[in-house]
C-alpha cells in the first residue's frame, strides 16, 4: 500500500463522518472544505496532491461519496435502534 494510499484511509476514517442527528452543531457536510483540509494535511505530510489524485481520481468526487456512505450507515443505524 502506498503512502499516499495509507494517509487517504486514515484521514477518511478521522475526518469524514456522518451528520449528527438531530442537525447539531458536529461534522463538517461540505465537500470543498473537506476536499480542501485532506489536500492541505497531506502536504503537511509530504503528499503531493497529485499523489492523492493517482489514488483516488477526483478528490471532491471521492469525499462526496465517503460522506453518503457514512451518512447512508448512519440513517441505517438509527433505524435499528
Amino acid at each position: 500500500m502506498s503512502k499516499a494510499r495509507e494517509f487517504i484511509d486514515f484521514w477518511i476514517e478521522n475526518s469524514v463522518h456522518a451528520v449528527e442527528q438531530y442537525r447539531t452543531v458536529g461534522a463538517s457536510q461540505d465537500v470543498a472544505e473537506l476536499s480542501r483540509r485532506l489536500i492541505d494535511a497531506a502536504k503537511e505530510q509530504g503528499i503531493p496532491e497529485a499523489d492523492l489524485e493517482a489514488e483516488i481520481g477526483d478528490i471532491s468526487d471521492y469525499i462526496a461519496g465517503q460522506l453518503e456512505a457514512a451518512n447512508r450507515a448512519e440513517s441505517e443505524r438509527r433505524k435499528l435502534t
